[in-house]
């Protein structure tokens, strides 16, 4: 009997202490389910080596702040996703989830947090005692017992002053632009003061190394790398870029060269190198803060394999854009913006015998930007290749007021000639952006794209920012509720653009016929980096003394290729026919303006 009493009152005993806590990782890998449809490989998740810590430092008490340099392929969604589940179903709170834009905040609410909460049990208990609060519930905004989630966009900063949470997620940092009222990530840090145990997270691929958010909150932190052994000597390395070789033109045989011993390692070796990685601590005097730097290279996703990256390397090697993007996107590196303010005499040396009369026969795509001032029109053609280069064809100038209608039947002329093209038939206009930016032509800009956006052509109006798309519906209304017919340019992101393709060699070819006046307007702007209320801010200002035309008319034609998508094979089949051409050609307006000093 008194046996019987002992093994009852240790039972109770071990009753009252709580079991041991899980790392975030096993919680996860135990009760986080991905449904159909969300991922190649549904049901329990299964995280790589390298994902553990990072799962790890989030769901540690005694770490504060995590800050994660990311590139696509590594599976941070689903460590960011399974966080706010975690939090949701063991630490309800208030959590503030912050994204740069409202499109992203549904995103994330609809494809990435809904599905894993419906599909995990334990997060989907947690949620069910949430019915009373049905008639406050939101996409983007639940409560549950004892918390709330929030998900805002940091374009508006009206979403950051109502909301303290004591979890802030925040995800993609450098697509974040300041606002009027400053750093949005600032404010939403502010959101955190009032709670001695919050938790910030903060994760993004980065994107200009001047103004990145994400690589300046890494320098603050114990900035762990992840390292990977070699099969053949043991040593453990960072796995980076030069350490990716291939045989020429054969990026199918890329393999890793081992910096320690120059032993080459073959693909079918980095899943048991990866799950024997591991992450170094380069500054272990700093604590309270992980901070994680890692590539695509040592992700496991088959359309990661070095050699997939190494044939994208080559496809993009020669397109400044899209070598950023590999740049920012694979090797989790920021850009440097180098070339950024340009010499007018090394372009004007790049001339060559083509013209809008003779367009040259790689030259499948055909885009116009046109600039609208107070006594006339000016406007660049640009022709583009398969392969994206650009061919400054023409620059030409309408003189007539705006609100002439003389003006603008000239400029629908100009805009419907089909041009001479080397392949043999003519070449029509693909897309052109009118710029309706200045407030005063609105009107008569619109009711001439209007009854033309058919053809693509378009109403644009600028919009500063370096996060914004390079193009993008206008999400305005008329006075009678209708969308408005009128496009938003992300002037600074096309202008990084522009200037990067500028910058390299070949990338931008112009004709032999444009002025020198051209060359002056087309570098009038250079790139700068200043300080708005604490937060470094990338934009371009004008060089004193100089107009910038030409460069604004680039820009838009720019946008207006944006608007295009064309079958290559198909374009230069209709290209090379002889069949003759029936569309009547509008008068060619010549001025001498732009040759006038």
């Amino acid at each position: 009997m008194h046996g019987q009493i002992e093994a009852i009152r240790a039972k109770a005993l071990r009753a009252l202490i709580p079991p041991p806590r899980l790392r975030l990782s096993e919680w996860i890998e135990k009760e986080i389910r991905l449904p159909d449809g969300l991922t190649a490989q549904p049901g329990p998740v299964r995280l790589w080596q390298f994902q553990r810590d990072i799962a790890d430092a989030i769901g540690d008490p005694l770490i504060e702040r995590v800050t994660l340099i990311k590139p696509v392929r590594v599976g941070f969604s689903t460590i960011l996703t399974s966080a706010v589940a975690a939090f949701v179903a063991n630490e309800p709170s208030a959590i503030l989830c912050l994204l740069p834009t409202e499109a992203d905040c549904r995103d994330m609410a609809v494809s990435e947090l809904e599905p894993i909460f419906t599909a995990s049990p334990i997060v989907a208990d947690a949620l069910s005692d949430d019915r009373d609060e049905a008639g406050r519930n939101t996409l983007l905004s639940r409560r549950f017992p004892g918390g709330s989630l929030k998900i805002v966009a940091a374009r508006a900063p009206r979403n950051l002053r109502r909301h303290s949470a004591r979890v802030l997620l925040i995800d993609e940092a450098d697509g974040m632009d300041a606002t009027a009222e400053g750093s949005p990530i600032t404010l939403a840090e502010r959101r955190t003061l009032s709670f001695p145990d919050r938790k910030i997270v903060l994760g993004s691929t980065p994107v200009h190394e001047e103004t990145s958010h994400v690589l300046r909150a890494y320098a603050q932190s114990d900035q762990r790398v992840f390292e990977v052994p070699c099969p053949e000597c043991g040593s453990f390395t960072e796995i980076l870029w030069q350490h990716i070789i291939w045989d020429p033109d054969q990026p199918e045989t890329a393999r890793f060269r081992c910096p320690h011993c120059e032993g080459e390692i073959a693909e079918r070796n980095k899943p048991g190198m990866v799950a024997q990685g591991t992450w170094r601590t380069t500054r272990p005097e700093v604590k309270g803060h992980a901070g994680f730097r890692m590539n695509a290279l040592v992700s496991l996703h088959a359309n990661a394999s070095w050699a997939k990256l190494a044939a994208e390397f080559l496809a993009g090697k020669d397109d400044p854009q899209a070598l950023q993007v590999f740049t920012n996107t694979i090797l989790g590196e920021a850009w440097r913006g180098e070339g950024e303010e340009l010499a007018e005499a090394d372009l004007a040396a790049r001339a060559e015998p083509f013209s809008l009369d003779k367009i040259p026969a790689e030259v499948l795509a055909l885009t116009a930007g046109v600039d609208v001032q107070h006594d006339r029109l000016e406007l660049t053609f640009t022709g583009w290749t398969e392969a994206g280069q650009a061919l400054i064809l023409d620059h030409r100038v309408i003189w007539g007021g705006y609100e002439d209608p003389e003006t603008w039947q000239a400029l629908d002329d100009l805009l419907r000639t089909r041009w001479p093209h080397a392949l043999g038939g003519r070449m029509a206009l693909d897309a052109c952006a009118v710029d309706a930016g200045d407030g005063a032509s609105m009107a008569q800009v619109l009711a001439f794209t209007t009854p033309r956006l058919r053809a693509r052509i378009v109403a644009i109006k600028g919009a500063s920012g370096m996060a914004r798309p390079i193009i993008e519906k206008s999400a305005t209304r008329s006075k009678t509720g209708a969308p408005r017919p009128l496009w938003i340019v992300g002037v600074d992101a096309a202008k990084t653009v522009l200037f990067a393709k500028l910058a390299q060699p070949g990338a931008v070819r112009f004709s032999d016929r444009l002025p020198e006046v051209y060359y002056e307007q087309l570098t009038s702007e250079r790139a700068v980096v200043r300080y708005r209320r604490g937060a470094p801010v990338r934009s371009f200002e004008r060089i004193a003394g100089r107009r910038a035309e030409t460069l604004d008319t680039a820009v838009y034609a720019l946008a207006a290729r944006q608007l295009v998508t064309i079958d290559p094979e198909r374009r230069r089949a209709e290209l090379s026919s002889d069949r003759a051409d029936k569309t009547r050609a509008g008068p060619v307006l010549k001025s001498e303006w732009m040759t006038r000093r």
